[in-house]
């Protein structure tokens, strides 16, 4: 990585540390942030699973048993983040609630979000797909996102308060994805060093780091651009929720 991605990278990260600690400790803005998150970790379950499905069939056992650990903690996540919601009295939409799109709208292909649009530039949707995916492509992909993702939450989990129970709680919760994010990193790069030379691997994950800048830019320029963030929450039902674990 040269220098000048190297500084974008600092810059980009920054930024997002900034914008998702700010969000997170708003009162306004948590439900929507905590929305989000139980969405993007609860929803990678079902690829990851079928991807661990894959490597056994492929005959690589030890990726299949990482694979399928990452999607228990995965999962495990998503209830975290749900029972933070719960203790707001909310909870992520039912989307099959939402009005359908006019018949207009029905010829138009889903959008990907800006981040992602940018991040898998040059890829489409079949080649994305856990059956079709490259080894390689998931690997650098996710090893980068989820080296990111370790350190966001760390970030996050220290603006909350401990003074408050709640606030307390969902920080040890975040800070223990934040720990499992640290794992699953780990992991991915022993999975690429497993696959490539010990020089294949760098270059890889510096194709990566590029394009998660660039996807990071895509974002920024998507918010100042104004573009308003849909909602993701609304009233929960009464409904009892066990506790989450935090560790294992």
């Amino acid at each position: 990585m040269n220098f000048f991605t190297h500084v974008l990278h600092l810059v980009g990260s920054g930024a997002v540390a900034y914008i998702s600690a700010r969000n997170l400790r708003d009162p306004l803005t948590r439900p929507n942030t905590l929305a989000g998150l139980q969405l993007a970790e609860s929803g990678s379950v079902p690829f990851l699973e079928t991807l661990s499905k894959r490597a056994a069939d492929e005959g690589d056992a030890w990726l299949a048993e990482k694979l399928a650990r990452h999607a228990a903690d995965e999962k495990r996540h998503g209830q975290i983040f749900a029972h933070a919601l719960k203790q707001l009295n909310k909870q992520v939409i039912d989307f099959k609630n939402l009005p359908k799109p006019a018949e207009t709208d029905k010829q138009d292909k889903p959008k990907r979000s800006p981040f992602f649009a940018a991040y898998f530039e040059g890829y489409d949707q079949a080649q994305l797909k856990p059956e079709n995916i490259d080894w390689n492509v998931f690997m650098a992909s996710t090893y980068i996102l989820e080296l990111d993702a370790s350190k966001d939450f760390a970030r996050m989990a220290n603006v909350l308060p401990d003074d408050d129970l709640h606030s307390a709680n969902l920080k040890k919760g975040m800070l223990s994805v934040a720990n499992d994010e640290t794992g699953h990193a780990a992991y991915l790069y022993e999975a690429m060093q497993r696959r490539l030379s010990a020089a294949g691997v760098q270059p890889l994950i510096d194709e990566w780091r590029t394009r998660k800048i660039n996807a990071m830019l895509a974002m920024a320029g998507n918010f100042l651009q104004g573009k308003p963030q849909p909602s993701l929450v609304q009233d929960g039902a009464p409904v009892e929720m066990p506790e989450p674990t935090f560790a294992k």
